[in-house]
């Protein structure tokens, strides 16, 4: 990705909406878990990362960076602050609330750290082929490709950081049920990403 970071900088729109759409699923992630705590039913995953793109595309001249791991960190501000207006918007909040960013961004920094761990397993090591932004961005997209409970209990246990039971309390389920539905997703989860791995 990084020659398509160079072909974007040098004023090639193509380049960037292609290193952009490299990013959805791995945004939307982040997105998805952010609205499941405050915004549910308000407003979806995919149209607040369709604002981000919007605004990475008006603002893209101002991004300083040199690196895709700066790009993505660029992205991430992005997205916090539309996900911080949204819920000004929708929760009646005029002042800009930067410490809600601050807070929204070390939540994705959580979040890519449990998507990384999440294939990091010793028993099973196709991650060892990728790492780092890479790795993040297939298990996003693996992870998307599931039926919604299985990204729902992944989400949970694995972005978010909760036990075994608050995700049963989340979820409104039993522990035992909860336990061997997640078993299944990671199962689910380790098949898609070997699949989609170069």
């Amino acid at each position: 990705m990084d020659h398509l970071l160079a072909r974007a900088k040098s004023g090639d729109g193509a380049a960037l909406g292609e290193l952009l759409e490299k990013h959805h699923a791995y945004l939307r992630l982040l997105a998805r878990r952010e609205i499941g705590h405050r915004l549910q039913g308000k407003v979806g995953a995919s149209d607040i990362v369709q604002e981000v793109f919007l605004k990475a595309h008006r603002q893209f001249q101002q991004f300083q960076g040199a690196s895709l791991p700066q790009f993505e960190s660029w992205l991430q501000m992005i997205l916090a602050g539309t996900l911080a207006n949204t819920i000004r918007h929708y929760f009646g909040t005029q002042a800009r609330n930067l410490q809600l960013e601050q807070d929204l961004l070390h939540r994705f920094d959580q979040s890519a750290a449990g998507l990384s761990r999440l294939m990091a397993s010793p028993q099973s090591s196709p991650s060892q082929h990728v790492a780092g932004l890479e790795l993040r961005r297939l298990v996003a997209e693996a992870i998307l490709r599931l039926p919604d409970d299985y990204q729902e209990v992944l989400t949970l246990r694995h972005l978010e950081g909760l036990t075994f039971p608050e995700v049963a309390t989340r979820m409104e389920r039993t522990l035992d049920s909860v336990e061997k539905l997640w078993l299944r997703a990671i199962t689910k989860l380790r098949k898609q990403f070997v699949q989609q791995l170069p």
